[in-house]
């Protein structure tokens, strides 16, 4: 049988992945990553906690796998966190977790389960794979829409999926509390993390403040024809579509539209300049591995938790794509992902600029 290394978090999802996976009579091997954790903070970190090690190390005892702790803590701090902070200072809104499975799960961690003579890695994402009669593997969303994480994995090539394994996107988030507890896991009741891992639970302003603080710097706030009406507080401090904590007195309510990292300027305006009618993409994944020829329709989707709307998205020179949407679409924000749907496959995405 072949040799699968899950990577696990201590969480229920890579710890039921794992179980599945030795239950169909795999050769299974659990692997953790030692993420960097700010000094002092080690113990909140959300990925790996000493309290989500000992789960995870619990739960392979308890399966009867090997289990080994990969130490990512420079290569992590080097990319990942320097990415949020680099994001950041360019006025965007990064979203590390796509570095994070690029370059930390599916290529450093995926080296050492292949140097442990690993075929395959499999995560605990929401997500599906299927292969067409040509071997090209498909990238499906879960079968869970409301826990579907297909959206980040839209980084990953046809050479990590090749390898890739997702054991529990055939089944609802409900459903996998069910076997953990069937299996007798120690993390069947353990509460689902949601923030970055590295922000260790509390705001990311506090974290750029200790991390960046030359990021922070105070200028103009205008309205969309140019005129000055206040100050900010540093562009991190705000989101695209925010109303509230503007500091700002106005007879309507006004929204952040844009930041201009060149001028140090925050753009607001009303409700109706929310919309986008198009956005670019940069650094575009195909997961088929070929670039579409032509304009095609599709849906797309501008951040984790949005909707999917229908749009155009023509390839250009460069690795770039230009989408046009049916209807405005509000919250456009530079360093998010747009991520292209059919049906249930994801096609790919990149980055807005």
């Amino acid at each position: 049988m072949p040799k699968i290394a899950v990577a696990m978090s201590g969480g229920v999802d890579s710890s039921v992945a794992a179980a599945l996976l030795k239950q169909q009579g795999y050769d299974v091997i659990g692997m953790m990553l030692r993420l960097w954790s700010e000094p002092g903070k080690e113990d909140s970190n959300r990925c790996c906690t000493p309290d989500s090690m000992a789960q995870a190390r619990r739960v392979a005892a308890k399966l009867d796998i090997p289990f080994y702790v990969v130490d990512a803590k420079n290569v992590f701090r080097e990319t990942v966190v320097q990415y949020f902070l680099d994001g950041y200072a360019r006025g965007e809104t990064p979203n590390p977790c796509l570095l994070c499975n690029r370059q930390i799960r599916w290529t450093f961690l995926l080296d050492h389960a292949l140097a442990l003579g690993a075929d395959f890695m499999a995560t605990g994402h929401y997500a599906r794979t299927t292969k067409d009669e040509s071997g090209t593997v498909k990238l499906l969303r879960a079968v869970d829409e409301s826990k579907d994480q297909s959206y980040i994995l839209h980084v990953l090539t046809q050479e990590k999926l090749q390898r890739a394994l997702f054991p529990v996107g055939d089944y609802p988030k409900t459903e996998i509390r069910r076997i953990a507890e069937s299996f007798g896991l120690p993390t069947a009741s353990r509460a689902d993390s949601q923030d970055l891992c590295f922000l260790a639970g509390e705001d990311y302003r506090n974290f750029l403040a200790r991390n960046a603080p030359e990021i922070n710097q105070p200028g103009s706030i205008e309205t969309t024809d140019g005129r000055i009406i206040g100050q900010h507080t540093g562009l991190a401090n705000y989101t695209i579509g925010q109303r509230k904590g503007l500091g700002l007195a106005s007879p309507v309510p006004l929204f952040v539209i844009t930041k201009h990292a060149a001028r140090n300027t925050l753009v607001v305006g009303t409700a109706d300049a929310l919309g986008f009618a198009s956005l670019t993409a940069r650094d575009v994944n195909w997961v088929s591995g070929t670039a579409p020829s032509a304009p095609f329709r599709t849906l797309v989707k501008i951040r984790y938790t949005a909707r999917a709307v229908p749009a155009e998205v023509a390839p250009e020179d460069g690795n770039r794509v230009h989408v046009k949407f049916d209807a405005p679409a509000r919250d456009v924000t530079a360093g998010q992902a747009a991520v292209f749907y059919v049906g249930e496959e994801v096609l790919g995405g990149g980055i807005i600029v």
